[in-house]
């Protein structure tokens, strides 16, 4: 019996060493990290294609020894030839199982040791079937965002690592527009000394700039109204005063050019000193709130990505979250506590029905679902409760240091410097916030006189103890705030030494720690602000406004900066008629510093309407004529079209332009004849593939177009608001349609359908 132990035990040995032997062969391997992108592309706009060569120096961090080097591509893309220090290679490609991507893996002619360096040259041609917001090839220009996996690269934002960031060197031929990428330009080529990814648009722009903010331009599509350049100076002072704000924080600031580019699709996307902007953020009265957000984000990210590129597993928590977190700082130092606080509010809103859902935050990517609103969001609010918990000189201090770190920055580091100032209470708040999903929930209970003093029962359902604000409200207004302490899993309590009646408590009333339920949180219960919006819309969709009015108003008096309230609230007035009432309600949000996009159109939809009413025709044209041009929700625009409509028939109908009546005429032609090429050939290239293909399949036998008004735009585009006849398949419709034309050329092509209803 000892003889059978022995030998069993001597087999779990060698068992275990072997096992660790295969570990620690499966560990010793290869891992690549660009330190440099070259890449040349040319545009071919017959074929709608991108030939691109792409060379990458790369350095092995693994602990192994590197005998293949993968890249991954667009699945589209045809790779022609590969090579390594100059000397052609041998690939293979296949479809990456997780990611759809192309697998292209170069074999080395010679291995490469840790911390030698490689440099591998790929030539391939990327076809554009359907232009989109990451690729696109047309008439009116092109656009490759990172995305599209228009050129190769070891890591996409998919592996752990997050995506490749390095200086890179990009040469753009093959077509006359000018281009924009980020870095110093001279002419077509572009040299970025940040950590960033390539990027290119080609199309038409006028430049904006100011002598007051060196190194900061604004690209406006061309033919820019006196409206719009004033917008653009008004976003560069804005983006000037981030980076003063950044500069003071984080240390001095990276000496790049800035653009704000105006475009139709990718707007929001930023990299090394570059962000798209929606071309409307040039047509709002003032600037919005989403535009301000990603103007201090790009340039937060000239910091933490740029200067100090990050890496490594739970990358996106410090590049989405941690700028997230510092961009609304800035916007607090800039518009007002009460401002950063609403837009702290609409980001917790968002991240809300996710939390029960979501996974841990270092551990996503953008393969899940919840990944794009969860780590801006859900980041922000750990990276808020650490720097309270160090200080905020203190958490700049880290900071700065990190960004200093020679290797860039890693979440693993910025962590592990937290937690050395922070100590063990630190250390399990991140342990708890990044690598566990929500589990806390902050409930408070009816608050009760005891002993001459109130008190309100806590409880804490997370796994960490929390220090939390708990806020009473007297029977008089009074507000009174206590610091509460309630242990992991378990009961706290409240005390406010007061004799006056307490009718209110809430606990965590800034909202500070991410929850699974926010609606607990006050006694006695009372809807949150989304649940108060949901059933103030739902009352105003039914036709119940005093309804909707009532329960607008009670809510408002909680959260009295929340502008989709006070819309509904303006708008349920306003089908009251009770005009002055809602005539103050949609000025008190066009008066918000920061005011969202939606807002932006209802307001003036709104105040249109008023004027409508009051019999003041051209202002109530003008004011929806702002909310169309805002472009901040589409219902808002729609509704604002329609009555501008309703007005301009009751009077003069507005000239329409003549060139696209005789355009429509062709088209009309062209879709009663049910002929492909015939409709391919008014249609822009690369757009409209679906609705082309859908007109063939059903061949109507009457499409008749009677244009209402038209309109001419930015970038050489013109927008034409029409009614249709059709009938097909035996059934006649009449709808309202959107349509947008672009040039081609010297002719119109249709690009775009945003509006198609049936009336």
């Amino acid at each position: 019996m000892i003889a059978m132990v022995s030998r069993v035990s001597f087999l779990v040995v060698v068992f275990a060493l072997f096992a660790v032997r295969l570990l620690a062969q499966e560990e010793a391997r290869a891992a690549w990290q660009v330190s440099r992108f070259d890449v040349a592309a040319t545009i071919s706009a017959a074929p709608r294609a991108l030939d691109v060569r792409t060379t990458i120096t790369a350095r092995n961090v693994g602990q192994g020894t590197g005998r293949t080097f993968t890249v991954r591509l667009n699945p589209a893309a045809q790779v022609r030839t590969a090579s390594v220090n100059g000397a052609n290679a041998t690939f293979r490609s296949r479809e990456e199982p997780r990611t759809k991507l192309q697998q292209v893996t170069i074999t080395l002619p010679s291995s490469v040791a840790p911390n030698q360096t490689v440099t591998v040259t790929v030539e391939h041609r990327l076809p554009v079937d359907r232009n989109t917001g990451l690729a696109a090839i047309s008439p009116e220009g092109a656009q490759f965002l990172p995305l599209s996996f228009w050129y190769p690269t070891p890591n996409t934002p998919y592996s752990t690592r997050g995506a490749d960031v390095a200086p890179f060197r990009l040469t753009v031929s093959g077509t006359n527009e000018r281009i924009v990428s980020s870095g110093r330009a001279n002419g077509n080529l572009f040299e970025q000394s940040l950590n960033a990814q390539p990027f290119f648009l080609a199309g038409q722009w006028e430049t904006v700039e100011s002598t007051d903010a060196r190194g900061i331009s604004a690209w406006l599509l061309t033919g820019p109204t006196a409206e719009e350049r004033r917008a653009a100076e008004r976003l560069i002072k804005l983006a000037n005063s981030a980076r003063a704000f950044f500069q003071s924080l984080l240390g001095p600031a990276p000496d790049v050019p800035l653009r704000l580019v105006a475009v139709r699709r990718g707007a929001g996307f930023k990299d090394g000193g570059t962000l798209l902007l929606e071309a409307a953020a040039f047509r709002r009265p003032k600037t919005d709130s989403a535009t301000a957000l990603f103007i201090a984000e790009m340039v937060a990210e000239l910091w933490v990505g740029g200067v100090a590129p990050v890496r490594g597993d739970g990358a996106s928590v410090v590049r989405e979250g941690l700028t997230r977190y510092l961009a609304t700082l800035f916007l607090e130092k800039e518009f007002g506590k009460e401002t950063a606080d609403a837009e702290r509010e609409r980001q917790r809103i968002a991240y809300a029905p996710l939390a029960r859902r979501d996974g841990p935050l270092a551990q996503s990517n953008p393969l899940y679902d919840t990944h794009f609103i969860a780590v801006p969001n859900k980041g922000a609010m750990i990276w808020r409760l650490v720097e309270r918990a160090l200080g905020r000189d203190a958490f700049a201090g880290i900071l700065r240091t990190q960004l200093q770190a020679e290797n860039g920055m890693t979440l693993a580091s910025l962590r592990a410097a937290f937690v050395e100032r922070g100590g063990a209470p630190l250390k399990a708040l991140l342990d708890y916030g990044l690598d566990q999903p929500t589990d806390m929930d902050l409930l408070v209970g009816l608050p009760h006189q005891q002993s001459g003093v109130w008190v309100a029962a806590l409880r804490n359902t997370g796994p960490i103890d929390v220090a939390v604000p708990v806020e009473a409200v007297t029977d008089g207004g009074q507000r009174i705030v206590v610091e509460a302490n309630v242990p992991a899993r378990d009961f706290g309590e409240a005390r406010f030494q007061t004799n006056t009646k307490i009718v209110r408590v809430e606990v965590d009333p800034e909202k500070l720690y991410p929850q699974i339920d926010y609606s607990n949180d006050v006694a006695p219960r009372v809807p949150t602000p989304e649940e108060a919006l949901a059933e103030a819309t739902r009352l105003f969709t039914r036709q119940e406004y005093a309804a909707a009015e009532k329960t607008a108003r009670e809510a408002l008096l909680r959260v009295p900066r929340a502008q989709e309230l006070r819309i509904v609230l303006g708008r349920a007035l306003l089908a009251q008629n009770r005009l002055d009432e809602a005539e103050r309600e949609f000025r008190a949000v066009l008066d918000e510093k920061l005011p969202t996009p939606a807002t932006l159109s209802w307001a003036s939809y709104g105040l249109g309407e008023i004027a409508a009413r009051r019999g003041q025709t051209t202002e109530a044209v003008q004011r929806f004529t702002e909310a169309v041009q805002s472009e901040g929700l589409l219902a808002a625009v729609l509704a604002a079209r329609q009555a501008r409509e309703r007005l301009e028939s009751s009077q003069s109908a507005p000239p329409v332009d003549e060139s696209a009546r005789a355009f429509f005429a062709r088209l009309d032609g062209a879709i009663r004849s049910g002929r492909k090429a015939e409709i391919e050939a008014l249609i822009m290239p690369g757009e409209l593939a679906t609705f082309a293909a859908g007109i063939v399949g059903t061949q109507p036998e009457v499409w008749q177009t009677r244009l209402i008004r038209t309109e001419r735009q930015s970038g050489d585009r013109l927008v034409a608001e029409a009614t249709i006849t059709v009938r097909a398949l035996g059934q006649e419709k009449n709808v309202s349609a959107v349509l947008v034309l672009g040039r081609a050329g010297n002719d119109w092509r249709l690009v775009e359908i945003p509006v198609f209803e049936e009336r």
